[in-house]
């Protein structure tokens, strides 16, 4: 007999190494149910609650919260604890009043973001797709598998729109243009925040685009992973710690407390 449809299993070793999953800590690792993100760039509800949040001890304890209904991620709760949560989604725990943003450090991993109640109403969105529907009504796809119809006409792919979480729709948009504050999603960059400065284009292959950070470091990385976060210098949410910038070996060296 061969084997039918997908895999439901998924070795501790071949996580996704932004879990930060210890390598004995048992064979097995959570898979992340099917869902708005891509299983290598999500988070399981259980490894945030077990591992990043230590809310449960374990896996069991982790399954009776999320059964509870005590755990929400953008408005509504999840039962699944393999349910993905990913970049810019915001997870809400009702009990103790608290609220996290999913963005991702400088190391490209996922920081759990404290955020007030006001920020949680809201969220970011990339948008992958835009296109004419049945009847030639217009609609956008977004990096989270949201399909918005009758767009502002302005709003192009790349361009990132701002969402209302409880009504789903769109409040306010962010062109991708040069001069606008963008975070780098994927590649060596993540997690690196700078100002667009300038974008190559290179037909048939992916175009380029480049970016100063606050300290006037210039990166670069593909069009695809940027992910404009804000007008001019202003991002439109708050940022973890680091704010985006990633320090030399050097400097992180000189940041650290000395040793006694």
């Amino acid at each position: 007999m061969g084997v039918r449809g997908a895999k439901r299993h998924l070795k501790r070793l071949n996580a996704p190494k932004h879990w930060m999953l210890d390598k004995l800590g048992g064979v097995w690792a959570p898979k992340p149910s099917a869902g708005p993100h891509k299983a290598r760039e999500c988070v399981p509800l259980i490894v945030l609650l077990r591992n990043r949040l230590k809310y449960a001890l374990t896996y069991h304890e982790a399954k009776m919260i999320v059964k509870q209904r005590l755990v929400s991620v953008d408005g509504k709760a999840r039962t699944e604890m393999r349910y993905p949560a990913g970049f810019m989604d915001v997870v809400s725990i009702d009990k103790t009043n608290e609220h996290f943003r999913l963005l991702y450090d400088v190391r490209g991993r996922f920081a759990i973001h404290r955020i007030q109640s006001e920020e949680a109403k809201y969220k970011l969105c990339r948008v992958k797709t835009v296109a004419l529907g049945l009847k030639k009504i217009p609609y956008i796809v977004t990096h989270d598998g949201r399909t918005i119809r009758y767009p502002d006409p302005q709003i192009k792919v790349a361009d990132t729109v701002k969402i209302d979480i409880e009504s789903g729709k769109v409040t306010d948009f962010l062109k991708f243009d040069i001069g606008n504050l963008a975070m780098a999603i994927g590649g060596k960059n993540s997690g690196r925040v700078g100002v667009i400065v300038h974008r190559e284009r290179h037909p048939g292959s992916f175009e380029i685009v480049h970016l100063k950070d606050a300290t006037g470091n210039v990166f670069a990385t593909r069009m695809t992973y940027v992910f404009v976060i804000g007008k001019g210098s202003r991002p439109f949410v708050s940022l973890p710690k680091s704010k985006g910038i990633k320090l030399t070996i050097v400097e992180q060296r000189a940041a650290r407390p000395p040793k006694n």
